[in-house]
This record gives C-alpha cells, sequence and structure tokens, in this order.
C-alpha cells in the first residue's frame, strides 16, 4: 500500500468527528501561514532599498492573488492579530 492510499484508508477508519477537527485545524493553519506570508511581505516596505520595496509589493500582490477565497476571512483575522495593514475587502 502506498502513502496515498494509506492516508486515504486511515481517513476513512477516522470517526466524523475527528475528521471535522482536523479539517478545521488545517484550514486554521493554512490561514495563519497565508497571513504571516502577508505580513513579510509587507515588512519588505519597510527597509531602505528600492528594490526590496519592489519585490515586496509584488511578492504581497501575487500572495493576496493567490490566497483561496474561502479562507479570506479567516487571513482577514490574522491580519489583524499580526497588526499588518493588508486586508481583503
Amino acid at each position: 500500500m502506498d502513502g496515498i492510499n494509506f492516508k486515504k484508508h486511515l481517513a476513512k477508519a477516522m470517526p466524523p468527528e475527528r475528521q471535522k477537527v482536523k479539517s478545521r485545524l488545517r484550514h486554521w493553519q493554512q490561514a495563519r501561514s497565508w497571513a504571516r506570508l502577508i505580513k513579510e511581505a509587507e515588512h519588505l516596505w519597510h527597509v531602505d532599498s528600492r528594490e526590496l520595496k519592489r519585490l515586496g509589493a509584488l511578492e504581497l500582490t501575487q500572495l493576496l492573488d493567490e490566497v483561496p477565497l474561502y479562507s479570506r476571512r479567516r487571513v482577514n483575522l490574522w491580519l489583524i492579530k499580526y497588526s499588518v495593514a493588508t486586508r481583503f475587502e
């Protein structure tokens, strides 16, 4: 049994309550990761190098486009917690 099939087998054997908890945890972790990446890109705006500021703006634009729609509300909550200026509308 390869790794992918083994994971599917474990998921089927897991109680539905635990699957739900794992799913919510995964979504929470993903939102936090997006917010941390956005925070790091935004920090590049505060350096003295013009090139790094430009790179930070490009990175931030790309990150904002990549965040899934269903995660944006949760990412916004993390951005507020991290005191970042960027927000999703």
